[in-house]
């Protein structure tokens, strides 16, 4: 016998297929909703419907955009690409305010263990948007290891068209101790030092 009477938990069904929701925060959001006013609860509805409607990907970056061409692709300077892995990774990237160049989002990475293969995720698109222009591509995936087979791909693919292909630095995060610190981070962190 289950214990929530069908609409709550067909709503706590849904709830729990979002990323990082167990059973008990599913729970809890099916709670809020049911506690919303009738007005509230349309509203909520009404903006899940209208970002799936809105959102879509630029045709040129694969980033989330309302128009066919995002606002980064249009204004900004074309010679530098950051590739990145998923959207949320060029909010990250933007929260600095610091990177002026474009950026490329694969959607994914390399990964043979979940039958990710290079030809699934967007390594063409990238490579087609290489011209004179393209300076430097900027590997911004995870340092793990679907990231970095990801990066090391993408890097051996460019490099004979000329263009310079860099890495993020990845090391000792600050306010952490060396002696926590694991090997292959210590590794890159030594190997990728800078003077000062």
């Amino acid at each position: 016998m289950d214990i929530f009477i069908e609409p709550i938990g067909r709503l706590i069904n849904e709830f729990s297929k979002l990323p990082g929701v167990g059973k008990k925060t599913a729970q809890r959001y099916a709670y809020k909703i049911i506690g919303m006013t009738d007005a509230e609860a349309k509203h909520f509805a009404e903006s899940i419907v209208y970002c799936k409607q809105r959102v879509k990907y630029c045709r040129i970056c694969g980033n989330f955009t309302e128009e066919e061409v995002c606002d980064i692709c249009k204004k900004r300077d074309p010679s530098t690409i950051c590739v990145v892995k998923e959207p949320k990774d060029v909010i990250a990237m933007e929260k600095l305010h610091e990177y002026k160049g474009v950026y490329h989002v694969l959607h994914g990475v390399i990964s043979p263990m979940d039958g990710v293969g290079p030809n699934d995720i967007r390594i063409k698109e990238l490579l087609s948007r290489i011209d004179g222009n393209v300076t430097e591509v900027i590997m911004a995936t995870n340092p793990d290891v679907e990231g970095e087979a990801t990066a090391m791909y993408v890097a051996r693919l460019l490099k004979p068209l000329g263009v310079k292909v860099t890495r993020l630095a990845h090391g000792i995060p600050v306010g952490s101790e060396l002696e926590y610190a694991d090997e292959v981070t210590l590794s890159r962190a030594l190997s990728e030092r800078k003077q000062i």
